[in-house]
């Protein structure tokens, strides 16, 4: 590789992960969670500005089921960030993984509430992030712990 094409690649690297770093997550909750406070904790932590605003649990089950996702899809909070919904808790870095990938999909999910994902504490529970398609189907996006 030349001297050039290495420095554009590094510069591009960069320029992406700076880019990335300032995503914002429009996030919504109900009042009082504190596992939705752990991940929004996670991805201020990671470069994202995160923004909150709690619903009425109605409200948010609404936004969750306009968003195109299934009964079984879902988690305790919801998440917008680059036109892709992120529903739950999924990790930060799938959620950058996306954002590079730009895959043809309305979002990811961690569905439920596994121990062990970001926000709910420490555990070597497996769990999956899903690639939730436009058809309402899923397949593993990545799977933890790595």
């Amino acid at each position: 590789m030349s001297k050039r094409t290495t420095f554009l690649a590094g510069a591009l690297a960069l320029l992406s992960t700076s880019v990335l770093a300032a995503e914002n997550v429009e996030m919504f909750s109900t009042s009082g969670c504190g596992c939705c406070i752990g991940w929004m904790k996670h991805l201020e932590d990671t470069g994202f500005e995160v923004t909150n605003e709690n619903l009425a649990m109605a409200d948010l089950y609404a936004r969750k089921m306009e968003a195109g996702l299934k009964p079984g899809q879902t988690s305790c909070h919801t998440g917008y960030v680059g036109g892709y919904v992120v529903e739950g808790h999924v990790p930060a870095a799938e959620i950058k993984r996306l954002l590079v990938e730009r895959r043809d999909a309305i979002g990811i999910t961690v569905p439920n509430m596994p121990a062990g994902s970001p926000g709910m504490g420490e555990s070597d529970e497996p769990y999956q992030v899903l690639l939730v398609m436009k058809d309402g189907s899923t397949e593993t996006f990545a799977s933890y712990p790595k």
